[in-house]
């Protein structure tokens, strides 16, 4: 019965919270068209995902595979409230931020290569993101609500999830890598 209050409590009010920030500034962005507002909630919630997933990815993983399965089951608890409600966020408002900057400044035009690779990375991140990680959070939570969780499952979930966001890393690291050759190859300095 103690796991089940524990696992309960997995999501808090801050969980919540965390929804609000990043909505807030893009509707802010998005209701001014400050260019500089905008660009800063692209690059803030870009950099920001972009950091978390080099993080899982590089460091969780192998932190993981240290520690002790209780511990490991833990530490995923813990973790599914940023994975499930923060990270879906950072990337939808990085998405939709860098498509509005791309639309205001008319790059937005599928006949440069730039921007197909952009699209074409974005669509892979968000496959792997929506498609792979998310519902592999939604099993996890759903794992921890139970009276006696698998904690293999939610560690063999949560390592996979971790690989995962390794592999997002590269790809926005890439993105980041493109984006740069349009705003120097496209773009004149604003």
């Amino acid at each position: 019965m103690q796991e089940k209050v524990i696992a309960h409590r997995v999501v808090t009010p801050l969980s919540y919270a965390t929804l609000l920030v990043p909505i807030a500034g893009l509707i802010i962005a998005l209701v001014t068209l400050d260019l500089r507002f905008l660009i800063y909630t692209h690059v803030i919630t870009g950099g920001t995902w972009t950091g978390i997933d080099l993080f899982m990815g590089l460091v969780m993983t192998r932190v993981m595979k240290g520690l002790h399965p209780d511990s490991r089951t833990e530490v995923v608890k813990r973790l599914v409230p940023l994975l499930l409600f923060f990270m879906p966020i950072l990337a939808g408002v990085a998405i939709t931020s860098g498509v509005t900057l791309a639309q205001l400044y008319n790059i937005l035009d599928f006949r440069h290569p730039m921007i197909v690779i952009a699209t074409a990375i974005v669509a892979i991140l968000t496959i792997q993101g929506y498609g792979i990680i998310m519902p592999n959070e939604i099993r996890i939570y759903r794992e921890l609500r139970k009276e006696s969780p698998d904690k293999d499952k939610i560690v063999r979930l949560g390592l996979r999830n971790f690989r995962v966001a390794g592999s997002q890393a590269i790809f926005q690291l890439a993105i980041i890598y493109v984006m740069a050759n349009l705003r120097l190859g496209i773009l004149n300095p604003f």
